[in-house]
């Protein structure tokens, strides 16, 4: 990550530097908490798959009214963040991203006035549903096409009306970690492509809007920074690279890296295996970034063709300590097997 492009924060408005940040072990939590972390700021982390003080669920109220309690700001990014996962339990997902909301709202609006922390929500270009003008501008009217969607809309709603210092982000297709969940399409392309699996390309035609987490964590920065500087409240903002790709090209540019990261460009056995679009996917989506980089002064610098070669690179080389450590084992055994040979 570049931390050049973002200078150190300056003194809070009331000269707190403690920020909450909700959902802490995702993908994005954990990126933001340690980027803020080297900014001086105490980060106060909540999450399911926290430890300690840092464990906690957004459902409960009265934890997420401890943890507000003395911060200066909330990132609040805990949410069922899958659409599929809305799909198959849309009343955890509702429960989660809508309870929740109302929940830390609720724990923020109990501070003394001049004590309430302000809030970035993070929201998604799911919102959109399927747009007919593209590239889609903030402005654009919600058509949410599913369960997670309209938990956003409903998300964003509630957010907008709180009467606090605020702030909306959107995320596009996040991506750029070998940790992130398994099953979410880069990283499950990436991986398929350096082990020789199967790419499933769910509607090869399907075009969206890949940004990289470094990309994503300057723009939560930048929207910080806004804050901590004495702005009230700002305007919904997308963090989107602009450049529309398809589910096929990235299918194919995932196993063209892999062979070429041989250095033979010999087939890996990855092979692409084209299958129907889901019903409750979106089909078409790519932004504007004009709001974000006259906002904020943001703008994407990690191109896809990088993002994915930083990517496949880190699943070669956990392939490659794997590979070393099951040998190791197979080694260990036969020399074991020896052993009790010549002992017979």
């Amino acid at each position: 990550m570049n931390r050049k492009t973002i200078p150190p924060f300056p003194a809070g408005p009331r000269g707190g530097n403690v920020i909450l940040v909700t959902g802490s072990s995702g993908l994005i939590g954990s990126a933001l908490a340690t980027f803020l972390e080297t900014r001086n700021f105490t980060v106060r982390r909540l999450d399911l798959r926290g430890t300690g003080d840092g464990f906690g669920d957004v459902r409960d109220r009265k934890k997420l009214a401890e943890a507000v309690t003395g911060a200066s700001g909330v990132v609040h990014l805990a949410a069922v963040s899958r659409v599929i996962t809305g799909e198959q339990n849309p009343a955890l997902c509702r429960e989660t991203n809508i309870g929740g909301v109302e929940n830390l709202l609720d724990g923020v609006l109990r501070q003394p006035s001049a004590a309430r922390p302000w809030v970035v929500f993070a929201s998604s270009r799911e919102i959109y549903g399927q747009q007919e003008k593209l590239p889609v501008s903030e402005d654009a009217t919600p058509a949410p096409a599913n369960v997670y969607a309209q938990t956003k809309v409903d998300g964003e709603r509630l957010v907008s009306a709180a009467g606090l210092r605020t702030a909306i982000v959107r995320f596009s297709n996040v991506y750029g970690s070998s940790i992130d969940h398994a099953d979410r399409v880069v990283p499950a392309f990436c991986r398929a492509a350096v082990t020789g699996k199967e790419l499933r390309v769910d509607g090869a035609e399907n075009t969206f809007d890949f940004t990289h987490i470094d990309d994503v964590i300057r723009g939560i920065g930048a929207v910080v920074a806004q804050f901590v500087t004495g702005v009230t409240t700002l305007p919904p903002v997308h963090f989107v690279s602009g450049v529309p790709t398809t589910l096929g090209e990235l299918a194919a540019a995932a196993i063209r890296i892999a062979r070429e990261f041989t250095g033979t460009n010999v087939n890996t056995g990855a092979a692409i295996r084209n299958a129907p679009p889901r019903a409750y996917d979106v089909a078409r989506f790519y932004g504007n970034p004009a709001r974000a980089k006259t906002l904020l002064g943001w703008k994407a610098e990690v191109s896809l063709e990088t993002g994915l070669r930083r990517l496949i690179t880190d699943f070669h080389e956990q392939e490659n300590i794997l590979n070393e450590h099951e040998n190791g084992n197979a080694n260990a055994a036969a020399g074991d097997l020896r052993k009790k040979g010549g002992a017979a």
